[in-house]
């Protein structure tokens, strides 16, 4: 498969949520991996604004990047940051040049192996919803076509988000992006819980968590709630997970 096939095959992909309801983590969380293998990045997260005045960290590839991502909250300093108040790419920014303008986050990026960041802005228009962090370890600067590339994923993503309605109506908006906050809540409850009951890491619970959603046309949310209640239990995940 050419790479213009794949990159076309990926929009297919995340437009097509808009035709129905779509599980909104499970969609961002599509987004992030999209990101990272259709511009050779390593990692990404991404945040969303909870419409109350503040980022929350709401999908992202690996854990060390959500721990990145926590830590710009915590600190108040970050490319995600930067790029959500300015509603502007932050691109090809090196992490070791950068303890001046993100001294924390800088040197936290730094420790974890990351050489560059880059940041693009979940937006329609001038309304920006949230933004979108890439993480390199490689110095090899993006170039304009992966730039354009990855802000055009975004950009689909933040139409996916809004609809039509919600785009005319702040309180559906609103609604939605708190869903999907308190949705990943009980995601991070319910991969820690399987993560204690099966010696999986908490990468590998999700994993295992994600392939059950899908398998069997459940969205994440409604299956974080059944392992949290004791309804749904490892042996029965597996099960489904291995699954031919």
């Amino acid at each position: 498969m050419t790479r213009e096939q794949r990159l076309a095959e990926v929009f297919v992909e995340l437009a097509d949520t808009l035709v129905e309801e779509f599980d909104v983590v499970d969609f961002l969380q599509t987004l992030t991996e999209r990101a990272v293998e259709l511009i050779e990045a390593d990692s990404a997260g991404l945040m969303l604004d909870n419409q109350r005045g503040s980022l929350q960290v709401v999908a992202y590839t690996d854990e060390p990047t959500r721990l990145l991502e926590l830590l710009e909250l915590q600190n108040a300093e970050g490319p995600c940051l930067d790029c959500f108040s300015s509603g502007q790419p932050v691109s090809n920014v090196d992490l070791t040049q950068a303890e001046g303008r993100w001294p924390r986050f800088a040197a936290a990026a730094a420790d974890a192996g990351f050489a560059v960041s880059h940041a693009v802005p979940l937006r329609l228009r001038r309304q920006v919803i949230g933004a979108l962090n890439l993480f390199a370890r490689s110095r090899e600067p993006l170039t304009d076509e992966h730039l354009a590339v990855v802000q055009g994923l975004a950009d689909v993503a933040t139409i996916g988000l809004l609809h039509e309605r919600a785009v005319r109506d702040q309180v559906v908006l609103a609604e939605q992006l708190q869903t999907a906050l308190q949705s990943r809540v009980l995601l991070e409850q319910a991969k820690g819980v399987l993560s204690a009951r099966t010696g999986l890491d908490v990468s590998g619970a999700f994993q295992l968590l994600r392939t059950y959603a899908r398998r069997t046309g459940q969205s994440l949310t409604t299956v974080a709630q059944a392992v949290l209640a004791g309804s749904l239990l490892p042996d029965e995940l597996r099960r489904v997970a291995d699954r031919r």
